[in-house]
């Protein structure tokens, strides 16, 4: 698929064109006004990790990580990491003290911080084309990549979710890893990135186990050149784990395992993980005959599952096993990202090329090159991380970002031999090849397929108006009139919680997050029930405010599952005594002053 390219001034060559690429998606976003900032289009992480961020900058601790304005009264602890919180806190703070506006210095950093994550993506994923398929592949990288990540949409203004920052380090993993047989210091570093994102978040756990088990194996297989590449690989692995649990974990937290965030239990894992990798790399005795290393590395996977398996056996489990079933039914099933494959072959046929054609297309490249012979450690590389990625994907349709990512490899170096052939040829047969190799590679051309055959799907069914009334309540101007009212406790669906708390000082129970149970099942008990049993939870919790989406699909699901409910009831126009209607006509949102609140 091409020869590797290495050379001390590639580096700012791939960092300038990945700079121009980022600026020109800059540049759309500024001609269309960062509409994100105003219209969050219901990404409830966005909004939650303002709020994370403002917290922090109004002196709650680094190491609490509660949200205490969502839940039951105190509020429950976010499994998020303040490393992602950090940056976008530093760049706010800076832009707000340059400006002297903090609102300014917050839209300076929800502008900023993805940018530059943009930039650093298309950076990495230049050299790993390099690395993959020669200089050649570089350009296709650049502009196949910048195209797939801009309308994926987890680089637009005002996306503060830390699914950016993971798929950046897993990127920068996979390209200096690629690297590390002619660069001294790139294994260590690829190690230090695999660290980093498992600490971001727990979604990258199967690109990080990949990546270990690809550096084990290859160090089995070639010894010679792949011995430092493992120890040093290991080394900085365990290294920042270490370094990420002292100044993330409290120290009276030390000892307290946590499923879904980065804890002792992690730790622990990457620290045997790593410094054992490092060590049979570096025991000769270990490290002497295939055999020896084959069963040095299998003994530390034994060792590793012992001790997950003894010490944190609640980890073994599916992420959501314990998770009440009501929540399951009402929340879980109906998350867009969560959903999976052949769950959208059922609802959302249409979607399925926008989010799986592009991998789909470079794993047949792969395995095509693999049956040609030629097998090479890149292939090894790139091909599981895609593998694994698809996979994921086909699982929750969350994982395609990361198979779309990382499909551009072996996809750029496929446009990169059809661009060779076409530079030594004036056939037209080959220009046309050319050419459709480029548009099979794009992913957004997928994207606009899917969107085709949508309409194609839809036809008969009703229409949207095309009005520009926010139905759906996610636009920030919908909820000024929230905000303009005396700070209180609103009863809402969850799919308001993040906006009520971005857009006012008012508190909520429900919120999109696994962790929040006690609140989300109050809010459903509320919603679900008679409209005495709302009043007894209102009066009990001091509600104050009752808000009702009337267009939000969560509405939708809870009236649809209870149609004498309290909520039903109220779209019904059927508004109980001790609530006093208060939202101006036409508004999105449904206000109630409850007559009675403590």
């Amino acid at each position: 698929m091409g020869t590797t390219e290495t050379g001390a001034a590639t580096w700012k060559s791939d960092l300038v064109l990945a700079l121009l690429a980022a600026l020109l998606a800059f540049a759309v976003d500024a001609w269309a006004g960062f509409g994100q900032l105003t219209d969050a289009g219901g990404d409830n992480d966005n909004l939650l990790r303002l709020v994370e961020v403002r917290d922090l900058l109004a002196g709650q601790g680094w190491f609490d990580l509660h949200q205490y304005r969502m839940g039951l009264e105190g509020g429950f602890v976010m499994h998020w990491s303040r490393l992602v919180d950090a940056p976008i806190a530093a760049i706010a703070l800076a832009a707000s003290a340059l400006t002297g506006s903090r609102p300014v210095g917050e839209d300076v950093a929800q502008v900023l911080w993805p940018a530059l994550l943009l930039w650093s993506t298309l950076f990495f994923t230049a050299r790993a084309a390099r690395s993959f398929g020669g200089g050649g592949a570089v350009l296709p990288a650049i502009l196949i990549g910048a195209a797939g990540y801009y309308f994926i949409g987890i680089y637009d203004p005002g996306a503060l979710d830390h699914h950016n920052v993971q798929l950046m380090l897993t990127m920068a993993s996979l390209a200096l890893l690629l690297e590390a047989p002619s660069r001294r210091w790139a294994a260590l570093l690829s190690g230090l990135c695999a660290a980093l994102t498992l600490a971001v978040g727990m979604e990258t756990v199967p690109y990080v186990a990949t990546i270990g088990l690809c550096v084990s194996l290859l160090f089995v297989a070639d010894p010679g050149g792949e011995r430092a590449i493992a120890r040093d690989f290991g080394l900085g692995f365990a290294g920042v784990a270490a370094l990420v649990f002292l100044v993330t974990i409290r120290p009276s937290d030390w000892g307290a395992a946590q499923c879904d965030a980065f804890s002792v239990a992690q730790f622990v894992v990457a620290a045997i993980a790593g410094i054992g990798l490092a060590a049979i790399a570096a025991v000769e005795p270990a490290a002497g005959s295939w055999r020896r290393r084959l069963a040095s590395l299998a003994a530390l996977g034994v060792v590793l599952g012992v001790v997950v398996a003894v010490l944190f056996p609640q980890c073994l489990s599916a992420p959501y096993a314990s998770l009440d079933p009501r929540l399951k039914e009402l929340w879980l099933d109906h998350i867009d990202e969560a959903q999976s494959l052949f769950t959208l072959l059922v609802r959302d046929p249409a979607r399925v090329a926008a989010r799986y054609a592009t991998p789909l297309v470079a794993i047949v490249l792969m395995a095509l090159h693999l049956r040609r012979g030629g097998w090479r450690r890149q292939d090894s590389l790139v091909a599981a991380l895609l593998a694994v990625a698809f996979v994921v994907g086909a699982w929750q349709v969350r994982g395609t970002t990361f198979s779309i990512a990382f499909a551009v490899v072996p996809l750029s170096a496929w446009i990169a031999k059809w661009r060779a052939r076409a530079e030594t040829s004036s056939s037209f047969s080959v220009a046309l090849r050319l050419a459709a190799v480029w548009l099979v590679s794009i992913n957004p051309v997928w994207t606009g397929v899917a969107a085709a055959a949508s309409v194609a799907f839809e036809k008969g069914k009703a229409v949207a108006d095309g009005s520009a009334t926010d139905k759906t309540c996610e636009k920030k101007a919908t909820f000024t009139p929230l905000g303009a009212m005396a700070d209180t406790t609103v009863l809402t669906i969850s799919n308001l919680g993040a906006p009520v708390l971005v857009y006012s000082d008012h508190r909520v129970f429900a919120g999109p997050y696994h962790r929040n149970v006690a609140g989300n099942l109050l809010a459903l008990d509320a919603f679900l029930g008679s409209a005495d049993n709302a009043r007894a939870i209102v009066e009990a919790h001091r509600v104050g405010l009752v808000a009702v989406c009337p267009g939000n699909v969560e509405t939708l699901i809870l009236t649809r599952k209870a149609p004498q409910g309290f909520l039903a009831g109220l779209l019904r126009g059927s508004v109980p005594d001790w609530l006093e209607p208060v939202s101006g006509k036409g508004s999105p949102i449904e206000l109630y002053r409850v007559k009675q609140a403590g």
